[in-house]
């Protein structure tokens, strides 16, 4: 398994495509919106002879699913999400709005909708991923976590010394305290994190160095 990195979007959004030997690829949180990083995006796939079989939104916020019709309209893949987050998707187009991007195109949620649960799995090719449910950043935030190679994708839940920030709607700082410390902390030490912001990190780092972190487990 192999996971490209990129930056998009004024929020400096992190766009993942995880992709294995099989050629076949998973992409999380397209935050791609500007042409130029469309392109940027569509000449890795495909430069890598790569297939896209998934469309994962750890969540819903506008900066994490700008690229979701551009994905949807290039490869008629569903958008796999946690049905709590159904309601932060409803209210996309007015908060783009609100945050300046005007060319945003909202899919049509009733043909292009997968809901997932908590302890579910998603794989493509020869990878696969457990579901963790992590709410209180966002109410359905998931977490994607390969045993295989001890790797999370933890979108805004958990960055490099911080976590997600608590103060929009559905955000709830206690629950996403107590949603890190029962699904997050429990990983082992080794696990590398990939973030939805900033760089990659990893468990041991974060449990030692984290300051919302070190109340006691």
């Amino acid at each position: 398994m192999k996971i490209k990195s990129f930056t998009f979007n004024p929020f400096q959004e992190n766009t993942l495509i995880i992709y294995d030997n099989s050629k076949e690829c998973m992409i999380v949180d397209p935050g791609f919106y500007e042409e130029k990083e469309q392109i940027e995006f569509l000449s890795f796939i495909i430069d890598n002879k790569l297939t896209p079989t998934k469309l994962i939104n750890t969540h819903c916020h506008i900066d994490h699913i700008l690229g979701n019709n551009f994905i949807i309209n290039q490869w008629g893949l569903n958008i796999t999400l946690h049905k709590n987050e159904l309601k932060v998707l409803e209210y996309a187009t007015g908060v783009a709005s609100v945050y300046g991007f005007n060319n945003y195109i909202h899919p049509n949620k009733e043909n292009s909708l997968t809901l997932i649960e908590e302890h579910e799995k998603i794989s493509f090719g020869n990878t696969e991923f457990d579901i963790l449910f992590v709410p209180g950043h966002s109410p359905g935030h998931i977490c994607l976590y390969n045993k295989e190679q001890n790797t999370l994708i933890s979108g805004d839940v958990i960055f490099q010394n911080s976590i997600g920030r608590t103060d929009l709607p559905g955000g709830d700082h206690e629950l996403l305290i107590n949603s890190i410390f029962k699904n997050i902390l429990p990983l082992p030490e080794q696990t590398l994190i990939y973030p939805g912001h900033g760089p990659a990190t990893n468990l041991k780092f974060e449990k030692e160095n984290n300051p919302f972190l070190q109340k006691e487990i």
